[in-house]
């Protein structure tokens, strides 16, 4: 009967793993943030100072959306996966989004190939972009 019962442990384990080993989810921690705004001319100001913030990202490729678990939880609905691209410096993967608003935006994971393979997460809009420092979890 033991042996059974730790059959059975193994089994649930194993299917476990291997669920979770297929799911399209991908989740981030960040660890600062900063915002680029336009001013009244039309013109890119400076970045905000780099802000402390550690809250999680979530990328759910099979709901095809990215939550941001800030105060107020920002929700962009995936419309269009861009192309990866890649360049001697960056690797960046895109994603045309509508955040909670309906808004449309473009939201890019970008890895810094030549500081340690940092990663960043843009929020660009028309007016204004909001960076993330990110870290795999």
């Amino acid at each position: 009967m033991t042996k059974l019962k730790f059959l059975y442990i193994v089994l649930l384990f194993l299917g476990i793993g291997i669920q979770q080993s297929y799911s399209q989810t991908y989740r981030f921690r960040t660890s600062g943030y900063s915002v680029l705004e336009k001013n009244e001319r039309g013109k890119w100001g400076k970045w905000s100072d780099l802000s402390l913030v550690n809250i999680t990202v979530t990328l759910d490729t099979n709901k095809n959306r990215i939550l941001i678990y800030s105060r107020n939880i920002q929700l962009y609905d995936i419309q269009t996966y861009q192309p990866e691209s890649e360049s001697e410096s960056d690797l960046v993967y895109s994603f045309l989004c509508k955040d909670n608003d309906g808004v449309d935006c473009t939201l890019s994971i970008i890895t810094r190939k030549k500081q340690d393979n940092r990663k960043q997460l843009y929020i660009t809009y028309p007016d204004h972009v909001i960076v993330y420092n990110i870290f795999s979890m």
